[in-house]
């Protein structure tokens, strides 16, 4: 009996060990020389490849009902399952991830100092590194963080209330196929939620108008090209 009470505590304890990891730690903010990877380009989404969110949610459910019921991590007796509020915390990630997932066309821009991700009728997502160094972002979403494992690009935002949006960015080897994996982490749920969408490049066309500023007739657009 003691021997099983044992396993349960030492299980309990590598489990918060594990939840205290951060998602970036101090050797993912460092690199030297240049960037480890190249993502600049405009990607269309692959919807073909892209997850169902209905079944990873329907994965993510049977982990809750799996860790409701182990007490290594309830910390309680055993559950017949999760309670409703378990329940509605894990399909509110889920709808929330959808949301943040939805646009199917990004647009990143790359140099030696940061990655900018524009992503179609939402907000930008912004990694900033200076001699090799991560600097935070600050938004009025929350706090960025950024890093490096390995050739994947990582980011981390922070927002008030113990949410947590992680990216991962990841880069096929002929550079046509982008992977980015969203997780969504919270305080009011047992589980995170991951999903995974895909995007292949593609030549954006050229836009129907060029616009130049003029001192006397301010912003003036035409569908040619413009001489001065």
């Amino acid at each position: 009996m003691r021997s099983s009470i044992l396993t349960v505590l030492v299980l309990s304890l590598l489990v918060a060990a594990c939840s205290q990891q951060p998602v970036i730690n101090e050797e993912m903010t460092h690199f030297e020389g240049a960037m480890p990877a190249d993502f600049s380009g405009s990607w269309q989404r692959n919807y073909l490849r892209d997850d169902s969110v209905n079944a990873v949610l329907n994965d993510a459910y049977n982990r809750l009902i799996r860790r409701t019921q182990d007490p290594a991590f309830a910390g309680r007796p055993v559950q017949t399952g999760p309670s409703s509020k378990d329940v509605e915390a894990l399909i509110a990630l889920a709808d929330l991830a959808e949301l943040i997932t939805r646009p199917d066309d990004l647009t990143i821009s790359q140099n030696e100092y940061e990655v900018r991700v524009d992503r179609k009728d939402d907000y930008s997502m912004l990694c900033s590194f200076y001699d090799g160094v991560e600097k935070g972002t600050e938004s009025p979403y929350g706090v960025e963080t950024c890093g490096w494992n390995g050739k994947q690009l990582v980011s981390h935002l922070k927002l008030p209330d113990g949410l947590q949006i992680t990216h991962r960015f990841d880069i096929s080897t002929d550079f046509r196929q982008l992977r980015v994996q969203t997780t969504l982490s919270s305080s009011t749920s047992k589980v995170p939620f991951t999903i995974k969408r895909f995007y292949t490049k593609f030549r954006r066309p050229a836009p129907r108008f060029e616009c130049i500023e003029t001192l006397s007739m301010k912003r003036v657009c035409s569908t040619g090209e413009l001489r001065m």
